[in-house]
């Protein structure tokens, strides 16, 4: 990392484009004073209703449903639908009719049609004293209700959004499409050229996108509320405007629990990816079908391994904690020179840290046995067919999150996906979890036994996957019915989740009842106390919803703004991952090689932000978000104009590939670009 700076919030300080800003709070004087571009609540309620939640970010782009997200978002579906006869990932895809668009075997699209503040409603329903398990439980009751209300009253999802560490509650109301089809996607080879070594940097040549389609009663879903495309396209020096659904951020927490993930949670996730990785590569290297079928796990788990690594490289630096310790200790004597909020506070940061001393040497385990294998669906599934019908039968507010009554359309969605499942990749992702279960927990521990049987890792993967029927949707919708019949059930899978589920189960709740709720309910004791000192103007971290991010289209040091597509001829050198598709060989001479192709800006953004469409003062698409490069890896923890990049497929490059690389003229037709 060559420079981690810490910027403090737009509010306070006023002069950086740092900010993952609510639609109810959005950053219009900051704009105005530093832009001279007024954000009006029209343009805002069009992004905003433009704006789709695809598992990570996107946008509808035309009034018939036409919406565009990444390819490397979109991949789950593109390699569903593939198969070793037709593999639309190493070939691309293009409906050339409506009637030929595939429908995707579980994705759904959510778009944000109304937020509302429920922090009183919330507190209200939480009469335990504040730190508890109790009033974890209740607070968790609250939300749940308030939640189905709100879906029985208007038909749509609901979601409470926790923001400000449990300071301040919204409901976040989704109209949701569950018909969504592949309409178009390139090769692979283009959407991540340069694969791997390329990650993370710029300039980058990549065309990371891909058209889907929302439908409604089986027809192309009405989506006034879209974003037109740009004329001119990308324009060094403009103001662009990012909303995406960032997942998560840590820049508001305190200096123990970023020192508890430095110390604890990234060396663990990063050995336990880093496995993940080496098992699918030695899988992929077996056959030409091993590696299409393990091709979409595998970008997965390296790029989240790349990412966390510099994430990592960003905690360990002395700078970092440095300025995130000076941060906190002026938030603190601001606290200390009020009686009133000293009061307030009382011992919020100590009490934090004694719950993660606490907690650390649990965390492992709570690591291996809760969240499982990462990467294997076959479990997945499995976990959910057996929690279902036991969830359900507990009172709404009872259940664990993920199974309210709010939740379980989505989660249903993904649990009878008819997506196909590879044995032979399954087999070898749970061997490797069983080795990482007995590097951790050791090769004694009870529950480690109670799976292996004295089996090796492979053997007892082998019988459980081979004895498992969970890959028929019929069946995992007959056990997921009925607590006796998942409870009773000899399937390889079942039996292996029962076998972890209660330890697991035992320590979500130690988790939820000794780390969150003290984490919580203090984090919020703090979190007032920075509004009653700084106002209630500050963004929060991000929680994997609808946010507003912004800042002008501009380079770093000697890197321009903008690579076009002569750069990308001559990045390729017709090896994997610089090899180009046949299709863009043959058309370099029609193609003007000088359109930008991929540019960066300030924009403030990280992971989940990818799809988030970008777009100038006139509510235009210009762009798309697909990356961050590498001196932006920090930006979970703090904020960096200075070299730090998000980086955007530019929307001209775009039509310019669509028209003369891949002839997709009802595509572009549909995007305003005729004959």
């Amino acid at each position: 990392m060559k420079r981690i700076a810490l910027v403090l919030v737009v509010a306070v300080c006023g002069w950086a484009d740092e900010g993952m800003w609510l639609f109810n709070q959005p950053p219009k004087e900051q704009v105005k004073e530093k832009y001279g571009f007024e954000v009006t609540q029209e343009f805002l309620n069009r992004l905003r209703l433009a704006s789709v939640r695809l598992g990570a970010s996107g946008s509808f782009v035309s009034p018939a449903g036409l919406s565009f997200t990444n390819h490397h978002v979109a991949s789950g579906c593109i390699q569903k639908l593939s198969s070793k006869e037709r593999n639309y990932m190493a070939n691309g895809f293009y409906a050339a009719t409506e009637a030929e668009e595939l429908r995707c075997p579980d994705n759904e699209a959510s778009v944000l049609q109304r937020i509302e503040d429920v922090t009183k409603e919330v507190n209200a329903g939480v009469r335990a004293q504040p730190g508890t398990p109790e009033a974890n439980r209740e607070r968790r009751a609250t939300l749940a209700r308030i939640e189905k209300e709100c879906g029985a009253k208007t038909g749509n999802r609901c979601e409470v959004v926790t923001l400000y560490s449990g300071a301040v509650y919204n409901l976040y109301e989704y109209k949701r499409y569950t018909d969504v089809r592949l309409v178009f996607a390139p090769e692979e080879a283009i959407a991540f050229f340069g694969g791997d070594p390329d990650n993370f940097t710029y300039p980058r040549y990549d065309l990371d996108i891909t058209f889907l389609r929302a439908y409604e009663n089986g027809r192309p879903a009405a989506t006034p509320n879209y974003l037109k495309w740009s004329r001119t396209g990308v324009r060094e020096g403009e103001l662009t405007f990012v909303s995406g659904n960032p997942a998560s951020t840590d820049r508001f927490i305190t200096y123990a629990q970023l020192e508890y993930q430095r110390d604890t949670e990234y060396p663990l996730a990063l050995g336990y990816v880093e496995s993940v990785i080496q098992t699918l590569k030695s899988f992929g290297a077996e056959s030409a079908e091993n590696k299409r079928v393990a091709r979409d796990k595998l970008f997965s788990s390296q790029n989240t391994y790349k990412a966390r690594m510099w994430e990592y490289k960003g905690l360990v630096t002395a700078k970092l904690f440095e300025e995130k310790k000076a941060r906190e200790d002026k938030l603190r004597t601001a606290i200390e020179g009020n009686a009133r909020l000293r009061q307030e506070v009382g011992n919020a940061w100590e009490a934090i840290a004694a719950a993660y001393r606490k907690w650390a040497p649990i965390e492992k385990e709570y690591y291996a046995l809760e969240g499982g294998p990462r990467y294997s669906d076959l479990f997945r599934i499995a976990r959910n067919v057996l929690r279902l019908p036991e969830e359900k039968a507990k009172p709404n507010g009872q259940r664990l999150r993920e199974f309210s009554d709010a939740a379980l359309p989505s989660l249903e969605l993904r649990m009878y996906s008819p997506g196909p499942i590879a044995d032979a990749a399954e087999i070898a992702v749970l061997a490797n979890y069983f080795r990482f279960l007995q590097a951790q927990l050791g090769a004694e521990n009870a529950t480690v036994k109670a799976v292996l049987k004295g089996r090796s890792p492979e053997a007892a993967a082998k019988d459980y996957v081979g004895g498992s029927k969970l890959k028929d949707v019929a069946e995992r919708k007959r056990l997921a019915a009925s607590v006796e019949a998942v409870r009773s059930s000899q399937d390889g899978m079942i039996r292996l989740v029962r076998t972890l589920d209660e330890q697991a189960r035992a320590l979500r709740k130690r988790q939820e009842d000794e780390l969150d709720a003290v984490t919580r309910a203090n984090a919020t004791r703090i979190a007032q106390a920075r509004f009653a000192i700084y106002g209630a103007t500050e963004y929060p971290d991000a929680t994997g919803t609808l946010r507003l991010s912004y800042g002008p289209v501009k380079g770093y040091g000697k890197i321009p703004y903008a690579t076009d597509f002569a750069g990308m001829y001559a990045h390729a050198t017709g090896e994997e991952p610089f090899r180009l598709p046949e299709r863009f060989l043959k058309a370099k001479d029609a193609l003007a090689l000088g359109t930008p192709f991929n540019f960066v800006s300030t924009c403030d953004i990280i992971g989940g932000n990818s799809g988030s469409p970008t777009v100038n003062t006139k509510g235009e698409v210009v762009g798309i978000i697909f990356d961050s490069n590498l001196e932006a890896m920090a930006n979970g923890f703090v904020y960096d104009e200075v070299e730090g990049r998000a980086v955007h497929v530019a929307s001209q490059g775009i039509i310019e590939a669509l028209r003369k690389v891949y002839r997709a003229e009802r595509v572009v037709k549909e995007l305003g670009f005729g004959k």
